[in-house]
Order: C-alpha cells, then sequence, then structure tokens
C-alpha cells in the first residue's frame, strides 16, 4: 500500500561522515521499500516503520530541498539510500529522487546514492551535471546469481541489471561501488561467489567493493528472514539458531578464509576495499591542483 504524506523536512545532519561515504547531510524520499529483500534490516523495531512493505512518499520532498538547500551556507555532500532505496519501484510514476537531483545539481552540491536498481540510468543526465563537483552511487550487489537474488531480492532488478548499470556508469566517468553486503550466512558466503561478484565489478570497471561478509539479525527482521527461510531454504533456519542464537552480528562461514580470497581477487584487479569520501576526492584535487602550480 502506498500512503502520500507532506513531510515537515527532509535533510538530516549526518553526526559520522566518514561512516557513510563523507556526506554532510542525509535525506530518505521514501519510508518503506517495494523491493521485498528478505534480509533488511530496516524492518528492525528500532526504525518505527510498522510495516516495511507499506511505501510512504513525501510528496512534497522536492520542495523541501530546495528550500534547505537555499538556506545551507556551507556546500557538501549528500546522501540518500541508508534506509531507503531512491530508485525503488514507485519513483517511476512519482519522479522525486529525479526532481531531488536536479535541485542538487542547481545549488552545486555532491551527492552519494546507494541503490540495488538499474532505474538510476533514467537520471544520468543529471547525475553527469552533478559529477561536476562529484557523484558517486553504491550499488549493492550480493550474488551473481540471479536465481538467487530473485529469492533474497524478490521485487528488484537482477543482479546482471545492476552491474549492467554500474558498468554504464563507470563509462560516464561517475565513481561506482559494490556495497557487497549482506553476505547471507550458509546461502551466499562461499569464496565462488565472492570471487565472481570482484570479476564481474572488475568487467564492468567497478573499482571499489565495500563489504560485509556476514549480515545482521534482530527482532522484526530476524523473525521476518526466518519465515522465508523455511519458505525458500528449508533447512537453514535451523542451522542459523545453533550457530547464532540470539546475536545481532551473523558472521559468514570461514570469514577469515573469505576475506582472504576476497583481498586476493581485489588485488589481482586493484579494487581498493574502502571508497574514497567526498572530502577525500576534494583533497586529492586540491593537492593535484597545488602540484601543478608548484611545477
Amino acid at each position: 500500500m502506498i500512503h502520500e504524506v507532506e513531510a515537515k523536512t527532509l535533510l538530516s545532519p549526518n553526526k559520522k561522515p566518514t561512516s557513510w561515504f563523507g556526506t554532510s547531510y542525509l535525506f530518505n524520499i521514501y519510508r518503506g521499500c517495494e523491493h521485498g529483500c528478505i534480509y533488511c534490516d530496516s524492518r528492525s523495531l528500532c526504525y518505527k516503520v510498522d510495516n516495511f512493505d507499506d511505501l510512504i512518499v513525501k510528496k512534497n520532498a522536492v520542495e523541501l530541498l530546495k528550500k534547505e538547500l537555499k538556506s545551507k551556507r556551507k556546500k557538501g555532500c549528500l546522501g540518500t539510500g541508508a534506509m531507503t532505496d531512491p530508485y525503488t519501484i514507485s519513483e517511476k510514476k512519482y519522479l522525486l529522487t529525479r526532481g531531488c537531483l536536479d535541485e542538487i545539481a542547481n545549488y552545486n552540491y555532491a551527492v552519494h546514492i546507494t541503490t540495488k536498481s538499474n532505474l538510476i540510468l533514467r537520471d544520468v543526465d543529471i547525475l553527469q551535471e552533478i559529477n561536476k563537483i562529484y557523484a558517486s552511487v553504491a550499488m549493492t550487489i550480493t550474488t551473481t546469481d540471479d536465481s538467487l537474488s530473485k529469492i533474497v531480492e524478490p521485487f528488484a532488478p537482477s543482479s546482471s541489471d545492476r552491474f549492467k548499470a554500474l558498468g554504464v556508469l563507470s563509462t560516464l566517468g561517475i565513481c561506482t561501488c559494490i556495497t557487497m553486503m549482506p553476505i547471507l550466512p550458509f546461502i551466499e558466503d562461499t569464496e565462488e561467489n565472492i570471487i565472481d561478484i570482484v570479476n564481474k565489478a572488475n568487467y564492468y570497471g567497478v573499482k571499489y567493493i565495500v563489504p560485509w561478509l556476514g549480515m545482521s539479525l534482530r527482532d522484526r527482521q530476524r523473525a521476518y528472514y526466518y519465515e522465508h527461510l523455511d519458505k525458500n531454504f528449508p533447512g537453514i533456519k535451523a542451522k542459523y539458531e545453533r550457530r547464532f542464537g540470539d546475536k545481532y552480528r551473523c558472521s559468514a562461514r570461514n570469514i577469515n578464509g573469505l576475506g582472504y580470497a576476497l583481498k586476493n581477487a581485489c588485488d589481482k584487479y586493484e579494487i581498493s576495499l574502502k571508497m574514497p569520501s567526498y572530502q577525500e576526492k576534494v583533497s586529492s584535487v586540491q593537492l593535484d591542483l597545488l602540484n601543478k602550480l608548484k611545477t
């Protein structure tokens, strides 16, 4: 079900900019999500979203963002996608993410977007304009197997379509990253899967991978996930209960071996396991200019 609301504010200060790609402010145009990922942490009680499968649309998001950006004295990087995918299915109709990107371009801000949708390609014209300052995109990919991604992320675009979208963005000079998280224990935590992701990242020109070899589990999220394990992966829930109990952080099997395989594969292609923040990019550009002036 979709609910349209008039929001009072949109931007919130990022209290830990280094923890989310160097973003100064975060914003979510939607609450809830239509991709139906069985593992999503945003179902947890602490986020106070009663039914995460319902979509709350902040229909005045573009007007709010314009007003709030106009009042800011200091430029910086805006981040979206931490809680809800800005390219959820209904974005095709509402065009609110596109409208917000237009305002970000108009006011000369940088942007970082986290998504798992190739719908982002619709907005490459605006992203290229923003990239005159700085634009980066992190695409969540946890498996190269489209049949598996259809089970764990039932209404999201296929992993193959996400890789192709990254290829287009990389070709256009936009900084691209794979957020390789979560890696579901007993389902996705194999060396073959990890190395496959790295190989495809290299093929499509991705230079950064940010991994978490495991997943989170708590309260309502755990109950939802276990329900879908019973439905799609018989016998796996019992393995989780024995191995993790009520733990929040649930690490992949053989996490050290997987980490070693990941690092070796990334080193082979010079793919970094840390994506540079907006501030680091700005500092690098300033240093290059300073060096040119000295010579």
